[in-house]
């Protein structure tokens, strides 16, 4: 008897996101079309010394190689993962992400521009990155006299040896590297062709992404995170830093001494989504989703539906993901969280 086609059995992908303070692995199987949550498993830095897995210098991220192998070996002994295939995500703010238009050219014609015009807009040597483009317009481009508009990602290649070091050690198969918000935006959209900005509240960042029918337009990231809220806390009720994070996990800005510490940090993220509304998509957006760590800071989603008037949710990444319904309170309160891990596994699945 001869099956003919193997495309109906199982596959299971790693998504893997390294974030400044915490690793998260989400493993998701897939049978034919239906996609299903098998485990997922995280550990803090803190678990294991007193430093953070990643920090940033002088623009250049740096990975604690062995460090962040030694708790993905401690992640997937303790659930059990069996699963070798894994994508990794990049933080966004060590990519370059840059837009530019080219004049009306064939297809053929095109690579070549692309290539030439990058090297403008790398501030590296163009031997020292790997990058990526996509045609903004596609339904447009090709028509007389349209002109291309180009997004396009690098990435220093150091960085990505970064990543294969750390598969290695971790005994894994890196499959692909991407920037964090392509996980984000798969996870996000309820529909290919939505317009919506989301946000990516990080420790140390928060990126704000305008994502246009379901394109990247613009990725800008600012450093206003969950530590700076908690720092705002901290000095300005002289109290301790564990403290503080509590408040912030329990008050957030229903409180309302909290809300007027806090809304100085606040209204600069929501400063900088209007600005990436106004920039690229006026008129188009239908919602902002909140996604990341930090995004679950209790009164964050209706102060920005208010401030801005439009419909704020937090991120859902595991609406199209079947899981036992136990895990449902679980699932609920982790999500926002897991919104990069579970966008990179489905990558895997594609």
């Amino acid at each position: 008897m001869t099956l003919g086609s193997f495309k109906f059995l199982p596959k299971s992908s790693l998504g893997i996101d390294i974030g400044t303070s915490t690793i998260k692995v989400v493993e998701i199987a897939r049978w034919g079309s239906k996609k299903s949550l098998k485990n997922y498993g995280e550990m803090r830095s803190e678990v294991l010394y007193d430093k953070p897995f990643r920090t940033a210098e002088k623009s250049s991220l740096l990975l604690s190689a062995n460090e962040i192998a030694r708790a993905l070996r401690g992640i997937l002994q303790e659930t059990k993962i069996e699963t070798k295939d894994a994508v990794f995500s990049i933080p966004d703010f060590s990519s370059f992400f840059t837009h530019f238009e080219l004049p009306p050219m064939t297809k053929e014609e095109l690579p070549e521009a692309v290539s030439y015009e990058a090297r403008k807009h790398v501030p590296l040597p163009f031997s020292e990155v790997t990058f990526d483009w996509q045609i903004l317009n596609k339904k447009r481009f090709g028509l007389p006299k349209e002109p291309a508009r180009i997004l396009m990602v690098a990435v220093p290649n150091e960085l990505i040896n970064q990543y294969q070091e750390i598969a290695r050690l971790s005994e894994l198969s890196l499959t692909t590297l991407e920037a964090e918000v392509f996980g984000l935006i798969r996870s996000s959209l309820k529909d290919k062709n939505e317009s919506v900005v989301i946000l990516d509240i990080g420790a140390q960042t928060t990126t704000i992404n305008a994502v246009r029918k379901g394109i990247l337009q613009s990725s800008r990231s600012i450093d206003v995170g969950g530590g700076n809220l908690s720092e705002r806390i901290a000095k300005s009720l002289s109290i301790g830093r564990e403290e503080a994070e509590k408040q912030k996990r329990e008050k957030g800005l229903v409180s309302k001494e909290l809300k007027t510490i806090l809304t100085p940090l606040v209204d600069t993220v929501v400063s900088e989504i209007k600005q990436a509304i106004g920039e690229f998509a006026p008129g188009e957006i239908q919602r902002i989703v909140l996604g990341g760590g930090s995004a679950l800071l209790p009164g964050l989603t209706e102060y920005i539906k208010e401030s801005l008037n439009m419909e704020t949710e937090l991120i859902d990444p595991f609406r199209s993901v079947f899981y036992p319904p136990v895990l449902e309170g679980t699932i609920k309160e982790m999500g926002p969280s897991y919104g990069v891990a579970v966008g990179m596994a489905l990558r895997g699945l594609e």
